[in-house]
Order: structure tokens, then C-alpha cells, then sequence
């Protein structure tokens, strides 16, 4: 890492519990395993002295080092670029979709953004293959100052680094660690001050005149067992003020004190050595050639290198090496800003614009004293090609600084609210205000004074989803309708799925006067755009019903599978992201059409991760994640929900609460899911997101009928019926007509089936007749009822909703007990036993026992069996592998190298008591329950079962 030999003494001293963590990281990684570990402390801890005992123990191992640079956060990549150089002599030996992904985010090709989990499945593989021949160990310093895709990349692939004799140590500085929530989780070890004993020693072994016993121990308090300051505090000061006890810092934090005394022994330097290190602390990328290029066009001499080095700051070898990160930052930060941009304007013109015109633009960017329209124009094309690295979050930085720089107000506030968009696409809230700060400054035409007013609605409803943002977008719509008709059209679309998420908590218009704002508002556009076509078709189911809307809803949810199957380029993906704002939950699922309700939901995770953004993934993850409840896949859905959960933390959004309300209501364990329910409700009243709260209720019926108390669950479904919420009032109904029925309410029931039976029969799906059959049967004489179970269970049996199949199959088998048949209604409850058992669905699963039980069967509960064993990515490899994908084709899927998935299969023989794949179909028996023949996505291509989180 370079740090200078004083530093070496650093690590072995007081630092036993540290080094032995260090050595058990790199003993793992020469077994064959990979390990992790994040070290985290103050600047000046000692942290980046043992990254370098690391390095000096990895006897071996192949060793990359790097470090964060704060001046290169903005670029995307810049940091995961570091690492990967040494490495990349294998890049052609990744599979093509990776290749590529990587040789655009790196820019050593043009093309469309890289799906950043595809760079980051890339790096995985890349790092997996490096270690093949011997072990590796990469070592990251200052990892609070990684650009955010380096960090979401890096933090991805330590997630699902296993079997690869890989070591991933991260060094990283707190408290000024804004941007590490990614790394929250992982392995980590705090680096604290050395003990009193420790630092006394340490200060000794550096000093080389008399000592004031005062003074010493002044010192040693004031370093409060900081090293660096023990180390470079005293050698500051002259023997007498050592001796006398005065000159002493006060009460400036360490790290200042030491970047303090670096940047005095830097200003001891000639002034040509000055200007030499300021220049190389200004470029991130240690490139010796461009750094004397730069210091020619300074008039720079060569010899100028000489005192720098011998004053023990930096290294001039085949790249250019600080001693300390310290080092870089004290030069960098404390010197005057017209310095600073002399050295950015140097390495502007020493960087050939034809192979990297975009950090010569972020260079030129830094070297601005005022606004410079060349500047910002330059900046407004790099974002384009950002856009292509690095996706949103990459173009966002570089309008940002465009903007800034822009000396014409006007041409300012375009470049602002263009800025404003990709921020909050990016999920960027902080930078978003800004830069509406910015054009809100003006001057604003009438148009732009309107697109401002809807990107404040769209960050309110961003940020918080509160009950405030459908008057915020409606209002917005309104200003824009005369300006813009089809922004105002994308804006009452916005409306809307505010509205929905506000449901009966909305502070403003309610849903129905939002639909007829918008069925009165601009006509659509000729041809009718995605947009207009599902705007149209939601007003009209909401205003005309089901039995007057359903047509129309179906041909908007048709075009936007279109949309989403075409592979549309960046505009068309914007009308995707707002479509996926309320489309595949809660319209699909409305229509109770389970093929679109996957087809969409999944499609729109794929779309917002290709173009990271964070803002809208979260939601698509949730909604996909909900698919796979219905599919019964439990573990897989609680995998898409915690990714889901951890990019809503990392860009400051509202987690999402749906799915894991479901979730944790199927799986019927009432202590976890009543706290689960009872914290979302209370955070969602605050908040005034309805949709939960109606969420909240309909989850506590579905827990209370899985326990059989009625009574309760007739309460909560009477609670979630209340107001008609999308996508599952549906859902709440059925659960109030089976309480209903159970707890001698018939007119309830007959009442809630009324209203089922308008949405099932406008939709007419398998899963809509099926779930109209098993409601109806509840209330249906004897004769009626088993014709309509065995209807139910036909239509079941074509859909993806395992859970609604077993259900039924629960149902008809206790209508049959009780109808003394019991030996049918054992095969039945059997079969739903089974189901719930193994998905873990445990409160119908008991359900089912004690039905099997009253038929004179003898039932335990069940035991945990091998495949039961599995964990949920051993259950996804073993049925991908099943079904004859191969390692890599595995590894691709679920986001881990083939060697992980080798690992794994390991120890699925194992579970399973197997030697090959061969028997993989024997000893997993069948598909998961109630998928059928449905396994089937368009154009005839295998559906993703096995997709779990893609990002960490």
C-alpha cells in the first residue's frame, strides 16, 4: 500500500487481536475458501498499516491493492477500475455479456450501460479466475471514498465470494463514511486506539531527545491511542517545546492534526516539488506519463521529484504512490483552490481527449474558476457517455457540475432540472433538492417553472410515498397541461400511482378524483404512446368499474409487455420506469392475471437494474418478490425483499413494506408477523401511506384464517375492505368470505362474494375463476360445493399461485371430512399438507395436520427431511442444476461464480445423500409445487425461478 516505514511499526504493535483476524482472512483464502473483512476506524488508526501486514503475510497469494480517491467519487467505476487493471490479461476469457459489460464500464468500448450486476458478476468471475492458479488477495483502503458503482460492485461480490480462494479486506475511515451502508453486514472488525502501555511505548521508540514526563503524557492523551498522531505529533515540534510542554494541538480533531503535520512537512519543499505533488494529488490515477506530461505544461522541472521523495511523501515508480492516503488529502485539501485548479488545468491538457475525454472534462471541470460554457458543454456530452458506463447515477454527477458551471441563467436552469431528474431517477434526494434549488433561482419560463413543480411532487413522493404527493403531481399536471400534454399526461400517471399508494390515507384528491382529472386532462398523443394507453386504461377501470374498464386495462398492460420485450433505448425506458411505478402491482394482480403479474414484475426489475435506477428498483424487486409468495418460493421472495429493504436504506427512500407483510402472514408464525404488522402500521399512519395500512389488515386476515380464528380475521379483512385499494381489495375479499362463512356470517360473506364475482368474471383468468369457485363453494349447499372445489382446483392447477392450489386442495379436503368422506378428504388434505410444509407455510401446514388428524389419519408434524435441509440458494442451484444448467449458466443467473455454485452443489449431495447431478431429479421428486406447465416466459424462454437478490 506504501506507507512509510515508520508505519510499519504500527501493525505488530498492540494490534494482537488485529493481526490474528488478518492471518485467519488469509488462511481461509489458502484453504480454498474466500474471506472478508472490513476494518473501519478514524483516520490515522493504524488501518492502512494493516492492509500492509496483509500484504506482507499473503506470502503466495496475488496481491492487488488499492485505494479510494475522494476527487474520484463522481466517476463511475473509477475505483472498481483500480482494481481490475492487474487482471485484466483474463478479460477475454469472461463470457461475452460480461466482456462487454466491463470493457464499456471501464471505456475501453462504447455501447448501451452495462447492467451494473452484470459488471459485477463480471468482476466476480474475473477475481474467481485470478484465483484458480493461486490464492488472491485484493486489499481496499479508503473505502468511504469509492464512486458509488465501485462500491455496490465491490460490496456484490464480497457478498457472494464462497469457494474461490479469494481474501477482500476493506479499510475504511469513520466517522466520515457517508457512503459504506453497502458494506454494512459483512465480516468487520473495529480498529481502536492503542491501550495507554502500547502508546507509550510506540511514542518512545520514535523519539530521539529527552522526553518531559508532562509532556509525554499530554501527548499520549491527546492522541487518544491514534498511532499516526503518537507517530507525527511530536516530530513536529522542536526539542525545547517537547521539553517545556507547550505548542501542543488543542482541541482539533486527530485526523486534522495529522493531515496537518503532513501538509508542514509538504510545505517545507521547494516550490517546484509543491507543485509536483499537488499535481499528483489532483489525478486519481497514478499515471506517471500523464503526471510529467502535466508538469511539463507547469514548466515543472524533473528534478523537482527529488526532495518529495526524500521527505518521505511519495513514491515515483512505475505509477505514482503517496506513502498515506493522509497524504494525498493533506496536500489536496489545504492548498489555496487557484493552485489547485492550475494542476487540474494541466492534467486537462496532458489527457488526450480522443481516449478519455471524459476525465479531461472532469478535469477541466475542476480547473473552472467561474462558469465556462465550453466547460459545461463538455460536461453535458460526458453524461451522455456516463450514462452508458456508469447509468443514471454517472450522467446525474456530470449534469450536476455542468449545471454549476453554466454562466447563461437560463441555459443553467434546463441544465438543472435535467440534473434534478436523473438524481431523482438515481435516487440521489440530497443532490436532487439542490440542483432544484439551483433553477428555482431562475430565470423560469412558464414550462420549466411546471417541470420544476413536478420534480419537487416526484421527490415528495420518492423520499416518503406520503398522502401529500397526489395533490403535489396533480397540481403539477394541471400547470403542465397547456405547456406539455404529454408530460402532463406522464404527470397524472404519476398522480395516480400516488393516489394508489395513498389509498384511504390521501391528504388531497382520493383516487377516483385523480382518474377524472385525468380522463379530462390532455388527449394522448397520435399514435397513442405506452403511457397514454395505461393512463387511459386505469382511468377507466377506476371510473367505469371492472365490468366497463377491464378491456381497457388489458390492452395497457399488453402494451407495456410490449414495451418491455422491445428493448427500448433511454426514453422509452423512462416511460418504463413510470409504468413500473403501477403497473406490475397493483394492475396485473387487479386483472388476477398471474403470467403478467411475473412477466411484468420481473421485467421491471431487469429494466431499473440495467439502468441503476435505485429510485424505482426497489419497487420492481418488491413486486417480483410478491410473485414468488404466490409461487410459493418463500426463500427466494425473503431474498428479493432484504435487497429490496437495503438499496431503500442506501439512497434514503422509504423501505418496502409489502411483500414482507405477506410474507410473513403465508408463513404463519404469529409472534414474528403480528410485530412485523403492528410496527408497519404504526410507521405507515405517520407517513399516510393507506396502501400499506390496508396492506397491514388484509396480512393479519390471511395469518388469523391460516391459525382457524376466525373472528380475528373476520376483523381485519372487514378493516382492509373498507376502501377499495388496487391490485388486492380482490385479496382481502376472499379472506373476509372465508372468515365470514367459518364464523356464521353468511349475509357478510354472500355481500364480500358479490364483489369478487365483478372483478373475477370482467377478468375471466384461471386464477380469477379458480378463486371465484373456492369463495363460492364456502357458501354453496352440499352438491354445489364439490363441483365448485373441483373447479377451483382445475383452474389452480393452471396458474403459477401454488399457495391458492394448496389452499383449496385444504378447503374441499375439510368440506369432505365433514362430509364423512373422509378418505377423499384425506388425499386432499395430504396433498395441502405437503405443500405448506414444504414452503414453509406453517400456520395452514398445521391447519391441514389437524384436519388430517380429525379423519382418523395419523399426521405428525413434520420432520425436517433432507431437502428441508437445503438453504434457499442450495434449493435454487440444486433445481437449476436439475433441470441441466450448467455451472456457468447457474452462476449467471444467481449472480455467483461457477466455482460457488460447485461449492454448493457440494453440499447439496451432501444434504440429499447423492453423488451427482444424475439424481438430482429423483431425490428433489418434483417441481415446486403449482407451477405445472406454466414454467414458460414469452418467446419461449425458461422463467428465472431461481433469481435471487442481485445486488448487495
Amino acid at each position: 500500500m506504501g506507507v512509510p516505514a515508520i508505519d510499519s511499526q504500527v501493525a505488530p504493535r498492540g494490534r494482537a487481536q488485529e493481526l490474528a483476524a488478518l492471518e485467519r482472512v488469509l488462511a481461509t483464502a489458502r484453504a480454498g475458501s474466500s474471506a472478508v473483512l472490513v476494518l473501519r476506524g478514524e483516520a490515522g488508526i493504524g488501518k492502512t498499516a494493516l492492509l500492509d501486514y496483509a500484504a506482507d503475510r499473503a506470502v503466495g497469494f496475488r496481491t492487488v491493492a488499492f485505494a479510494g480517491i475522494e476527487s474520484e467519487m463522481e466517476l463511475p467505476f473509477a475505483g472498481l477500475h483500480q482494481l481490475c487493471t492487474p487482471l485484466l490479461d483474463r478479460l477475454q476469457r469472461l463470457p461475452r455479456p460480461q466482456r462487454d459489460a466491463l470493457s464499456v464500464a471501464f471505456g475501453l468500448r462504447e455501447g448501451e450501460a452495462p447492467h451494473r450486476f452484470l459488471v459485477g458478476l463480471a468482476v466476480l468471475d474475473l477475481l474467481a479466475g485470478a484465483a484458480g492458479d493461486r490464492p488472491l488477495a485484493c486489499l481496499v483502503d479508503d473505502a468511504q471514498w469509492l464512486d458509488d458503482g465501485s462500491l455496490q460492485v465491490l460490496a456484490f461480490v464480497a457478498r457472494r465470494l464462497k469457494a474461490e480462494s479469494v481474501a477482500l479486506i476493506f479499510a475504511l475511515r469513520e466517522p466520515e463514511d457517508d457512503g459504506v451502508r453497502e458494506l454494512a453486514g459483512l465480516p468487520e472488525l473495529i480498529v481502536e486506539g492503542l491501550s495507554e502501555p502500547d502508546a507509550r511505548a510506540l511514542l518512545a521508540s520514535t523519539l530521539r531527545v529527552p522526553l518531559d514526563p508532562l509532556v509525554r503524557d499530554r501527548i499520549v492523551a491527546e492522541a487518544h491511542g491514534n498511532p499516526m498522531a503518537l507517530l507525527q505529533l511530536p516530530r513536529a515540534l522542536e526539542p525545547a517545546e517537547l521539553a517545556g510542554g507547550f505548542g501542543l494541538p488543542g482541541t482539533r480533531p486527530v485526523s486534522s492534526s495529522i493531515e496537518t503535520r503532513f501538509h508542514q512537512r509538504f510545505r517545507s519543499l521547494p516550490q517546484d516539488s509543491q507543485r509536483l505533488l499537488l499535481t499528483a494529488a489532483a489525478d486519481p490515477t497514478g499515471d506517471v506519463c500523464l503526471l510529467w506530461r502535466a508538469a511539463g505544461l507547469q514548466d515543472i522541472p524533473g528534478d523537482a521529484a527529488v526532495p518529495a521523495e526524500t521527505a518521505g511523501l511519495i513514491e515515483f515508480g512505475t505509477r505514482v504512490r503517496f506513502h498515506h492516503p493522509l497524504v494525498r488529502s493533506s496536500i489536496y485539501r489545504r492548498t489555496s483552490a487557484p493552485y489547485r485548479r492550475a494542476a487540474h488545468r494541466a492534467l486537462a491538457e496532458a489527457t488526450d481527449p480522443r481516449l478519455d475525454p471524459d476525465r479531461r472534462a472532469w478535469h477541466r471541470a475542476h480547473a473552472a474558476a467561474q462558469p465556462d460554457e465550453s466547460v459545461a458543454v463538455d460536461l453535458e456530452r460526458s453524461a451522455d457517455r456516463a450514462q452508458g458506463r456508469g447509468g443514471v447515477a454517472a450522467a446525474a454527477s456530470f449534469l450536476r457540475r455542468a449545471a454549476e458551471l453554466t454562466p447563461d441563467p437560463a441555459r443553467r436552469v434546463a441544465r438543472a432540472l435535467a440534473a434534478a431528474q436523473a438524481e431523482i431517477d438515481a435516487g440521489g434526494a440530497d443532490h436532487a433538492h439542490n440542483m432544484l434549488t439551483v433553477a428555482e433561482a431562475g430565470p423560469l419560463d412558464d414550462l420549466q417553472r411546471a417541470r420544476l413543480e413536478r420534480l419537487r411532487a416526484r421527490l415528495v413522493f420518492a423520499q416518503l410515498r406520503s398522502g401529500e404527493a397526489p395533490r403535489l403531481l396533480l397540481d403539477a399536471a394541471h400547470r403542465l397541461a397547456p405547456l406539455d400534454a404529454a408530460l402532463a399526461r406522464d404527470t397524472l400517471l404519476e398522480a395516480l400511482g400516488a393516489a394508489v399508494f395513498a389509498g384511504r390515507l390521501s391528504e388531497g384528491p382520493g383516487l377516483r378524483e385523480v382518474a377524472e382529472a385525468a380522463r379530462a386532462g390532455p388527449p394522448p398523443s397520435r399514435p397513442p404512446r405506452m403511457v397514454d394507453i395505461l393512463l387511459d386504461g386505469m382511468a377507466g377501470l377506476i371510473i367505469d368499474g371492472h365490468t366497463g374498464g377491464v378491456d381497457g386495462l388489458r390492452r395497457a398492460l399488453h402494451a407495456v409487455r410490449q414495451e418491455q420485450r422491445s428493448g427500448a433505448g433511454h426514453a422509452e425506458k423512462r416511460w418504463l420506469w413510470l409504468a413500473f411505478r403501477v403497473t406490475p402491482e397493483p394492475l396485473a394482480p387487479e386483472l388476477w392475471d398471474d403470467e403478467a403479474w411475473h412477466e411484468l414484475a420481473a421485467g421491471a426489475a431487469a429494466v431499473a437494474r440495467e439502468a441503476g435506477a435505485l429510485a424505482v428498483l426497489p419497487m420492481t424487486l418488491s413486486y417480483q418478490a410478491c410473485c414468488h409468495v404466490y409461487a410459493g418460493e418463500f426463500a427466494t421472495a425473503a431474498a428479493l425483499v432484504d435487497e429490496a429493504t437495503t438499496i431503500s436504506e442506501a439512497v434514503g427512500g422509504v423501505p418496502m413494506m409489502y411483500t414482507s407483510l405477506v410474507l410473513a402472514a403465508w408463513r404463519g408464525q404469529e409472534f414474528q408477523a403480528r410485530n412485523l404488522i403492528d410496527t408497519t402500521i404504526e410507521e405507515v399512519r405517520a407517513r399516510g401511506e393507506g396502501r400499506v395500512l390496508s396492506l397491514a389488515e388484509y396480512a393479519t386476515a390471511v395469518l388469523y384464517n391460516s391459525l382457524g380464528r376466525y373472528d380475528d380475521a373476520l376483523a381485519a379483512a372487514t378493516r382492509a375492505c373498507q376502501y377499495e385499494d388496487l391490485g388486492f381489495f380482490g385479496w382481502a375479499l376472499v379472506e373476509l368470505i372465508e372468515a365470514a362463512a367459518r364464523n356464521g356470517q353468511p349475509e357478510a360473506a354472500a355481500s364480500a362474494l358479490e364483489k369478487l364475482t365483478e372483478r373475477t368474471r370482467a377478468s375471466g383468468t384461471d386464477w380469477a375463476l379458480g378463486t371465484e369457485a373456492c369463495s363460492r363453494a364456502l357458501l354453496s349447499d352440499d352438491r354445489a360445493a364439490d363441483a365448485l372445489y373441483q373447479k377451483a382446483i382445475e383452474h389452480f392447477e393452471r396458474c403459477r399461485t401454488a399457495v391458492h392450489l394448496a389452499r383449496a386442495r385444504l378447503l374441499y379436503g375439510e368440506w369432505l371430512r365433514r362430509q364423512n368422506r373422509r378418505k377423499e378428504g384425506r388425499a386432499q388434505l395430504h396433498s395441502a399438507y405437503e405443500v405448506f410444509s414444504c414452503i414453509g407455510a406453517d400456520g395452514f401446514a398445521e391447519r391441514a395436520r389437524r384436519e388430517l388428524l380429525a379423519t382418523g389419519e395419523t399426521a405428525s408434524k413434520r420432520a425436517v427431511g433432507a431437502v428441508s435441509e437445503l438453504t434457499g440458494q442450495e434449493a435454487q442451484i440444486a433445481r437449476l442444476a436439475r433441470d441441466g444448467h450448467t455451472n456457468t449458466e447457474i452462476g449467471a443467473q444467481l449472480f455467483i461464480s461457477p466455482r460457488t455454485v460447485e461449492w454448493h452443489l457440494g453440499n447439496v449431495f451432501a444434504k440429499l445423500g447423492i453423488s451427482s447431478r444424475r439424481h438430482l431429479r429423483s431425490a428433489l421428486s418434483s417441481p415446486e409445487p403449482g407451477r405445472g406447465n406454466q414454467q414458460r416466459m414469452p418467446h419461449g424462454e425458461a422463467a428465472p425461478w431461481g433469481s435471487g437478490p442481485l445486488l448487495a
